[in-house]
């Protein structure tokens, strides 16, 4: 691209052209804190039963926080195999180095698919005889055996061979020469509900299923060495009665309980912060209606800070109104519509906060922490929603 140089003394050359050369750090972005994955990990291995091992599940690329960045922490802190949904996030992380155990836990079900999945070492997760004979075949052709996880459906009506059908079938999977089964496990699907303790609640009731299908074929998978899983997050602390041979850890191991009461003696670290800079600057009087809609209109003669993120950053626009930034360890509400672009905080309470000031949305500041927790309760849904939505035009910077 061609440039007209000015003939005012200004030099164009020392500024970029190209987007690697723009500052990540420019608008809007994703701080990581890996050390705080790897904390966490050893906190929750900490908790684990005797030989329990920690799967780190980094699907939607770590919950928002980078997969590779997340993998590698993970792992340092002690995981000993990965979990992601898709193939193609595994084959990501396996191009980028990663050689542990990855699981897919979502369904391939093509051959080609399959055969993908078998070239770059990953194992896919298996809920139907159709696709265990797919993978006997694909590791006949090839002369090995092709390693995978079969999943029983307990209570989720998601993915698995049904639980009443599983014994018979399981019988005949394992006479299959060419495949080798690393893992039998299930969902659970409200284990981070109040009443999971309670006896007949439906978490309890999976778990009780789960072990009765495991007495039945423990004659035939006892001496195999196949990792039994069915824990989450939030059953993994919970209780050890869901640990088996290994759990699956998501949201705990990014620094956020799943259950409304946590274990005072577990410390888990948050390892996302997510900022914005100040673009403008714009006083208003009284009166006055702000963003779209007008829902917002001002009380007194206000200072409005406009920040450079918004929904297509993946803020909720139901947040609109009801969140507040972080700037030196004092919190300012967010006012108005929360834009595509853009959202309006006040800040006539500062006299510090100008043009280029950074503040901060998700994350602590001294005593003050804003959580994806607060966010989902104030937006009516999940953390695990608020996590992942946020897109790629944010960049993750890795601050450690």
């Amino acid at each position: 691209m061609q440039i007209r140089k000015s003939n005012q003394g200004f030099n164009f050359d020392k500024y970029p052209t190209f987007e690697k050369d723009i500052d990540p750090k420019q608008r809007a972005w994703i701080e990581v804190k890996g050390k705080a994955i790897e904390t966490n990990v050893r906190e929750l291995r900490s908790k684990l039963s005797k030989n329990c091992q920690l799967m780190a599940v980094v699907k939607a690329d770590g919950y928002g926080h980078d997969a590779k960045v997340v993998s590698d922490y993970a792992i340092k802190g002690g995981a000993l195999q990965l979990g992601v949904a898709t193939l193609k996030e595994g084959i990501k992380l396996r191009s980028s180095g990663v050689t542990k155990p990855i699981l897919i836990l979502g369904n391939l079900y093509t051959k080609r698919d399959l055969i993908i999945s078998f070239k770059n070492d990953l194992m896919p997760t298996i809920s139907s005889m159709r696709e265990c004979l797919i993978c006997n075949n694909i590791g006949r052709y090839f002369g090995l055996k092709f390693p995978l996880h079969l999943k029983v459906d307990t209570g989720m009506s998601r993915l698995g061979f049904e639980c009443n059908k599983f014994v018979q079938q399981f019988e005949k999977i394992k006479s299959f020469e060419n495949i080798t089964i690393e893992g039998i496990y299930s969902h659970l699907s409200s284990a981070d509900e109040e009443n999971s303790l309670n006896p007949k609640s439906s978490t309890q009731l999976q778990k009780i299923k789960f072990q009765e299908l495991l007495k039945q074929i423990n004659n035939i998978y006892k001496n195999h060495n196949i990792k039994i899983h069915l824990a989450n997050s939030a059953a993994m602390l919970l209780n050890k009665d869901f640990h088996f041979h290994m759990v699956r850890v998501g949201l705990s191991m990014y620094g956020y309980s799943p259950l409304s009461k946590m274990d005072g003696n577990l410390s888990l670290k948050p390892a996302l912060f997510l900022k914005a800079k100040v673009a403008f600057i714009r006083n208003i009087d009284k009166g006055v209606s702000v963003s779209y809609g007008g829902k917002f209109v001002s009380s007194r003669k206000t200072k409005l800070a406009v920040l450079s993120i918004g929904y297509a950053d993946g803020v909720p626009r139901s947040l609109s109104g009801k969140i507040k930034v972080i700037h030196n360890n004092k919190l300012y509400p967010q006012v108005g519509s929360i834009t595509m672009d853009q959202m309006m905080v006040d800040i006539t309470d500062s006299s510090e906060i100008k043009i280029g000031t950074t503040m901060l949305l998700l994350g602590s500041d001294g005593d003050k922490v804003i959580s994806p927790v607060d966010w989902a309760r104030e937006s009516n849904t999940i953390p695990w929603e608020i996590l992942c939505s946020f897109k790629n035009r944010l960049p993750r910077v890795q601050v450690d």
